[in-house]
């Protein structure tokens, strides 16, 4: 057969494919960002910006004039393990298992991304950075996936390939000998998995932006072309421009898409087309001979390199005809870093700071900060025909939407258990959307940067425990929180985006916001007792109001794979009971009451069901029956209360009848 009667022939298949899944539950992918800072995205800030040093990332550009840009997106937390924790879990930082600085700690065996998107129907990916596999005190070097508790492939990813542990992220040449590293650790080479093998003695020259780009590539091109009928999920997470400031082998590939740009060769030690030239050999011309430092040059080089990955990925998407049926997501996992891990000639450490190119944007604060610089990260999303070319959102969300987005993309209710909502009706524009919850709490024993374009009051300072809550629209902040009585700062943030004028204190509708944010941060959490607050033993507050006895109930007809959040769906009946029985369902049951506290104090609470259920109390996780139910357990907890009423939420799902049995003494 003629070679371009073939690629013809290829191309209609390809198109006729596409065309079928048309209708179909879009692909989803997620890139996560590795302290690249808000102020890094041209569009959002180096384009316009009067600072003397800029750099430019075109095909980010490109795509938020094809899409959207989500201005007031939030980490969980100003570092990375927390972030990826609540980004995977779908929870916000008060109900978290892996939260501060807890490194390589398993992440929980509950819902993920990947176990929710499975339950869709499709396939899950992750390339790149891990961090959350479990590890005793980091002590893993002789480790394999068997060993490791919460390994990709146990937490619902059918494929893993990439860093497993936090450290090994550094550095972005696995298997080589760094000579300029300013330690030990940061010269050696690391260990890259693919599943359940080691891989890395393959990966000769190979640089890690590429190396996970073209993997994806590779990944998705593949699965398209085969004919397979299951959407994906792919979550794609850098390991840069975080950490050694390292810069690629040679020029970034010409063209993009199927024809060019990266490709996966497959061949050991020439596993990449990139995987040539000299290793942290090439600078981009766009930055040399304009008297920047070294470190400058190198870490411009890195972000226009991750763009240049990312416009790659995303003409393949067109090129395989799938982009109108494909959501990608860009987000980082927080502020930009200051390191290089570079040492000098003399053997001593050279320093990169983010001041630089003003990384932060217009924002005070870095990575570790809780200002907005630390914080609010970058985030465009694209899904042609869907989101409107050249959009801009300003509404406040964070990390734990995505859960719930995109499952109700893939067309299911996202787990009871999320503390997200979904985004998709600001992306598309369709349906009213329900406000997002930004929540952050965090511990750092160090001090914030002493930068001299930050507010005075923020340099040099404390950070130690800290708490943001976002109420009506206004921010509230504590850095170095000794007691729970302590004020927050209140800013409004859509006239005073570098929190210079805190208005605590300044009228009687500021003084009541400040009572509302305090109670607010105990309603919506749960104390952990590997990340002690000061806050943990102050009795969760009640409230005011008037209702009758018994439990208010809905029923969602349906066959849900695990107990779901129902707030977007319409109830098929409503009512009213004494106790929580409920005749004949097939699908959900949520219930909704109210505790009378007598006193204040600490109370046992006992939940009996017969069925996977999950159980509020205000907006607080109260019981988690769901994930890995046993019908023969007795599931229970204590809760500190003060005096009054407190209500609750119970969510079950059932294949008949419904009875629990909530108990609180």
């Amino acid at each position: 057969m003629p070679r371009n009667l073939t690629a013809i022939l290829s191309l209609l298949l390809l198109t006729f494919a596409a065309t079928a899944r048309a209708d179909s539950k879009p692909n989803v992918i997620f890139i996560l960002l590795d302290d690249m800072g808000w102020g890094d995205f041209g569009v959002l800030y180096q384009n316009t910006s009067k600072h003397s040093k800029r750099h430019q990332t075109p095909m980010l550009d490109r795509m938020a004039g094809e899409g959207m840009q989500l201005r007031s997106h939030y980490c969980p937390a100003p570092v990375c393990a927390p972030s990826r924790s609540s980004l995977l879990t779908g929870v916000h930082q008060g109900h978290a298992v892996v939260r501060d600085n807890q490194f390589d700690k398993a992440l929980e065996n509950n819902h993920t991304l990947a176990t929710v998107m499975k339950a869709a129907g499709y396939k899950t990916w992750l390339v790149g950075k891990y961090g959350l596999q479990g590890a005793a005190n980091g002590q893993d070097d002789d480790w394999t996936p068997a060993d490791w508790p919460a390994y990709p492939t146990k937490r619902g990813f059918d494929e893993f390939y990439g860093y497993v542990r936090h450290r090994d992220g550094h550095l972005h040449y696995p298997a080589e000998t760094w000579e300029l590293g300013n330690s030990e650790s940061h010269r050696t080479p690391k260990q890259i998995w693919h599943n359940d093998n080691e891989v890395s003695k393959d990966l000769a020259k190979c640089y890690t932006t590429d190396l996970f780009a073209a993997r994806s590539k590779d990944w998705i091109t593949k699965h398209v072309q085969s004919g397979a009928k299951e959407p994906f999920f792919l979550y794609l997470a850098y390991d840069t421009p975080h950490a050694a400031l390292q810069l690629p082998p040679v020029a970034f590939p010409d063209g993009d898409g199927l024809d060019g740009g990266l490709q996966w060769i497959g061949k050991p030690g020439h596993m990449i087309n990139t995987a040539t030239g000299t290793v942290d050999g090439y600078r981009h011309p766009d930055y040399t001979g304009k008297g920047w430092t070294d470190v400058e040059e190198r870490f411009a080089t890195m972000v226009r390199r991750i763009d240049d990955s990312i416009g790659d990925l995303m003409q393949s998407l067109r090129d395989l005809s799938i982009d109108q049926n494909t959501l990608v997501v860009i987000s980082c996992d927080n502020g930009p870093h200051h390191e290089s891990y570079l040492r000098d000639l003399n053997d001593k450490p050279v320093n990169y700071t983010p001041q630089s190119f003003q990384s932060y944007g217009p924002f005070d604060g870095t990575k570790r900060d809780v200002w907005e610089g630390g914080i609010r990260v970058g985030t465009l999303a694209w899904w042609p025909g869907k989101i409107a070319p050249g959009s801009v959102s300003d509404s406040p969300s964070q990390f734990h939407d995505w859960m719930p987005t995109f499952a109700r993309a893939a067309g299911i209710a996202p787990p009871a258990r999320t503390d997200g909502v979904s985004l998709l009706p600001t992306l598309t524009g369709q349906g009213t959307q329900r406000p997002s919850q930004v929540y952050v709490e965090y511990f750092n024993g160090s001090r914030t940067p002493n930068y001299n374009d930050f507010q005075p009051s923020k340099r040099n300072q404390k950070r130690q425990q800290m708490q943001v809550v976002f109420v009506d629209g206004y921010k509230g902040v504590r850095v170095n929180i000794e007691n729970h009585d302590q004020p927050f700062a209140i800013y409004d943030l859509a006239n005073d985006p570098k929190e210079l004028k805190n208005l605590a204190g300044t009228g009687d509708k500021f003084v009541e916001l400040q009572k509302r944010m305090h109670d607010r941060v105990l309603q919506m959490r749960r104390p952990n007792a590997s990340a002690p607050r000061p806050y943990d033993d102050v009795p969760i507050p009640s409230i005011k109001a008037n209702v009758p006895a018994g439990w208010a109930y809905d029923v969602y007809e349906g066959d849900f794979p695990f107990v779901p959040d129902v707030a977007d769906l319409a109830p098929t009946r409503t009512g009213r009971v004494d106790d929580m029985v409920v005749e004949k369902v097939i699908g959900a049951v949520r219930f909704q009451g109210f505790f009378v506290a007598p006193k204040t104090g600490t109370y046992k609470v006992t939940l009996k069901t017969s069925s996977p259920a999950f159980a509020r109390i205000h907006d607080a996780q109260l019981i988690d029956a769901d994930y890995g139910f046993k019908p023969d357990q007795e599931y229970t907890t204590e809760i500190r209360l003060a005096q009054g009423m407190h209500p609750i939420t119970v969510t079950t799902i059932a294949d008949g009848n419904v009875q629990l049995d909530l108990e609180i003494k």
